[in-house]
């Protein structure tokens, strides 16, 4: 009886346990992916303590969708800061976001957070393999669709992601499918919204240098080469250079 007892007792510490390690790897995810921009490997480490989390509970949307912002931001940021093998990074991890980014939308279909980490992935993905082989591999419709649904819930989410999104989407498809009117109408949208994003000033100055309004372009990078985003200020100077 009293082996039994122990049993049970261990049982219920088990049972009451677990809850608490799901806290504690979400506690722990949230806190290194806040100090990542201190260190962008603390990026990736809560993208596997997120995962772990998914591991444990397959049906915790909100890790799912953390894990894809993680990976997401890893790759992103490997190629800002130019890492030596950014582009195997971008590979890797954006596989990886889009694999949870997928999760996520299986869980939660109408969630915002994993329609545009979804989408975020990709980029990152084609960002290495180009977007030709990113279409060839039937990411186009899946991409597009994700983007537009999370513009459809809440297109102010992450600082107007899905707006800027849809932006870029459709200005850096190949001809035919590029469509530079659709990119130029969410990039002023977002503009309109966000007017000091040195990404999007970047990308809205692209567009217009593509559609013929180059004097405007060229006002656009004016505010954007004094950015404190060294690497879109960057960008905005080799745009000037070519006007």
């Amino acid at each position: 009886m009293k082996q039994l007892m122990v049993v049970l007792c261990s049982c219920g510490l088990l049972m009451l346990s677990h809850p608490l390690l799901s806290a504690d790897l979400m506690f722990q995810g949230n806190d290194l992916f806040n100090s990542g921009k201190q260190n962008i490997e603390n990026y990736r480490t809560s993208g596997d303590l997120f995962v772990k989390e998914t591991q444990a509970n397959p049906r915790n949307y909100e890790a799912a969708w953390k894990a894809a912002r993680s990976y997401r931001y890893y790759a992103d940021e490997t190629k800002k800061k130019n890492v030596a093998n950014w582009k195997a990074i971008c590979k890797e991890y954006g596989k990886l976001g889009m694999m949870y980014g997928e999760k996520a939308i299986a869980l939660n279909q109408n969630g915002v957070e994993g329609n545009t980490w979804f989408g975020f992935s990709v980029a990152s993905y084609a960002d290495s393999v180009s977007v030709l082989t990113a279409l060839k591999e039937g990411l186009k419709d899946k991409t597009q669709k994700s983007f537009e649904k999370a513009y459809s819930i809440n297109k102010k989410y992450e600082n107007g992601g899905p707006i800027k999104a849809l932006g870029r989407f459709w200005f850096v498809l190949p001809w035919p499918l590029q469509d530079k009117k659709l990119s130029l109408k969410y990039m002023k949208e977002f503009q309109a919204l966000y007017p000091d994003d040195p990404e999007g000033l970047v990308y809205l100055a692209e567009v217009l240098i593509k559609t013929g309004s180059k004097e405007e372009a060229r006002s656009v990078l004016l505010k954007t080469v004094n950015s404190n985003d060294k690497y879109y200020a960057d960008w905005a100077k080799r745009l000037l250079a070519d006007l």
